[in-house]
């Protein structure tokens, strides 16, 4: 009989919490938590209290502290540390993991500075492992209430993602495969963006037509940046793309809907992220974003429009005029359709 391949999740937030839980299920898995405390509660009360309330968790899920008990027997690791530790923390586990086994992301945001996709560091970290990302229309405490959904586990190999495909589906949790890594992580970094964008429109009162407007146009920046960096259109129809995209800009438990609101309220950048337990990885991003996009001379209007609102102090009244302001030309100039 095959055994059960082994399963190490680092990192508790609420969603590394989240696959965690679901993969305990399918496999032996153990989850990894910087705080003492909340590897305690996952394992002794089978919940995570900070992050996701008193849902309740597989109660054979197993969490600790040490890294290198978490990571050491595992034969799949997954990767659930925003995209400003994702490496640090890499660095620290790499003598301990088991040589070639297949290294997961779900971090949906771009390294500060070198602009790397989180797959690109773990290639430089751990070279020699395969490397990929679950991505979709994913909130976690919706997912761990029972409610249907549904994901994207990309990896090059598409040999490598059945198994992690058969881990991670539940009846209500459907996992489907692509091999487009660089599009599934482009969206995933790239709506987080958006989704502050809409936001701002929400926090202005800006009606249901805006809201449609935005999207739509975020749907083609997206495409628009990941083809040029050689991701698939079609990916960005797909879950990773506009489905998440949907979530993250319509729903009140997005972080970065929220970070979008509280600005359109008043509130200074910095008075936001610092209320928040959990990041906001738009924030983080749309700097890198619209960096990435004049390096492939891709034009992207709302990504530049919450750069400025974020960094460099415009006001999202501004934001918004400057948007309204253009020109419109054809619909799908610069999309690569096929």
């Amino acid at each position: 009989m095959t055994r059960a391949p082994r399963v190490a999740v680092i990192g508790a937030g609420s969603w590394g919490t989240t696959v965690a839980s679901l993969a305990a299920a399918h496999a032996p898995t153990t989850l990894w938590a910087r705080r003492a405390e909340v590897a305690d509660d996952v394992t002794a009360s089978h919940t995570n209290s900070r992050y996701l309330g008193d849902l309740t968790l597989d109660p054979s899920l197993h969490a600790t502290a040490d890294l290198e008990e978490a990571v050491s027997g595992a034969d799949v690791l997954v990767m659930a540390v925003p995209s400003h530790g994702f490496r640090a923390t890499l660095v620290e586990l790499a003598d301990q993991v088991r040589p070639w086994i297949p290294v997961v992301s779900l971090s949906k945001g771009l390294e500060p500075e070198s602009r790397l996709r989180m797959t690109e560091v773990v290639d430089q970290v751990l070279p020699g492992h395969p490397a990929g990302v679950l991505t979709g229309p994913n909130l976690a405490k919706e997912i761990l209430a029972g409610r249907g959904a549904a994901a994207v586990v990309a990896m090059p190999d598409e040999q490598v993602a059945l198994p992690l495909q058969e881990i991670l589906t539940r009846d209500l949790f459907k996992v489907y495969r692509s091999t487009d890594v660089i599009g599934a992580e482009i969206a995933g970094a790239l709506k987080n963006v958006f989704a502050i964008a809409a936001g701002i429109a929400s926090g202005m009162d800006s009606g249901d037509n805006t809201r449609a407007l935005l999207i739509c146009r975020a749907i083609a920046e997206m495409t628009r940046l990941g083809v040029a960096m050689g991701g698939s259109p079609l990916t960005f129809a797909g879950l990773a793309g506009i489905g998440d995209l949907l979530a993250t800009c319509i729903s009140p438990l997005s972080r970065n809907r929220t970070v979008g609101e509280q600005l359109a309220a008043g509130r200074s950048i910095e008075e936001i992220t610092a209320a928040m337990s959990m990041v906001a990885e738009g924030v983080k991003a749309c700097g890198s974003v619209v960096a990435l996009a004049d390096d492939h001379d891709v034009e992207m209007p709302i990504a530049g429009e919450i750069d400025a609102v974020v960094n460099r102090g415009r006001t999202p009244e501004e934001a918004y005029q400057n948007l309204l302001q253009r020109v419109p030309s054809t619909e799908f100039r610069g999309v690569a359709l096929g």
